[in-house]
């Protein structure tokens, strides 16, 4: 995480940052870092957590005294968003949505406390799969940036675990016994992300590197070789 944030330029001095806590591993192991890099770093920076309640059960206690162990104020923000999305939408695939909905409850609580950097779980496992989704199901070389500022809600996500592991992110929640929280998402383990990082693994067994060649051709642009449109003949005659 300290080499993403100095190569990455993720944290300013004097920066507000929100961390975006749904109670994952990912997420939780991002606070804890987060905490502990504030006695380290040479930037100086206030911090916080805030979660989403969707509405769907979860209980978010744990969270909440791990926040007060570590010296971090902590938000609950409740909504009806896992209403809409499975009881009124019905989606068939209600990740995107979801996402969409709570980046933009995360940016309206950030708003009204003044926070204006939200740092977000996803780690080097995730920008894989990112890619792979977005080629797949649209067609597109994209994945998520490290950082990027979203201009309607004037807020810049960063992303301090980008080259951090699944597996090590995995080791660090469990031997510091940090509360994961239950996820009661009717679409947990059924989503096309759930696909992609089950054909990951598949592959992997035939060749252990290709995660990691796949995210090192992310991460090292110099190495992309894509079409490139030849420019077209000029046919005015005049």
């Amino acid at each position: 995480m300290r080499r993403a944030v100095s190569e990455l330029n993720l944290i300013e001095n004097g920066d507000r940052i929100a961390v975006g806590v749904s109670g994952g591993k990912d997420s939780l192991a991002l606070l804890s870092a987060l905490a502990a890099y504030r006695r380290f770093s040479p930037e100086r920076y206030e911090l916080c957590a805030i979660t989403v309640d969707l509405g769907l059960g979860a209980d978010y206690t744990p969270v909440a005294d791990l926040c007060q162990t570590l010296d971090v104020p902590y938000l609950c923000e409740r909504t009806d968003i896992g209403d809409i999305i499975f009881n009124v939408r019905k989606e068939k695939n209600p990740c995107s949505l979801c996402s969409k909905m709570r980046r933009g409850a995360l940016a309206t609580v950030m708003q009204r406390e003044g926070y204006q950097k939200l740092a977000l779980g996803h780690h080097a496992d995730d920008l894989a799969e990112t890619f792979l989704l977005s080629l797949f199901y649209e067609g597109r070389l994209s994945t998520f940036a490290p950082k990027a500022f979203m201009s309607r809600s004037g807020v810049t996500v960063i992303r301090p675990l980008v080259y951090t592991h699944e597996a090590d992110i995995a080791a660090y929640v469990r031997d510091a016994h940090l509360p994961v929280v239950h996820n009661p998402c009717p679409a947990n383990h059924q989503t096309q992300r759930e696909y992609v990082k089950n054909l990951i693994a598949s592959v992997r067994k035939d060749i252990p590197i290709a995660r990691e060649r796949m995210i090192a051709a992310i991460t090292h642009p110099e190495r992309n070789n894509l079409w490139e449109v030849p420019a077209q003949k000029n046919t005015d005659n005049s």
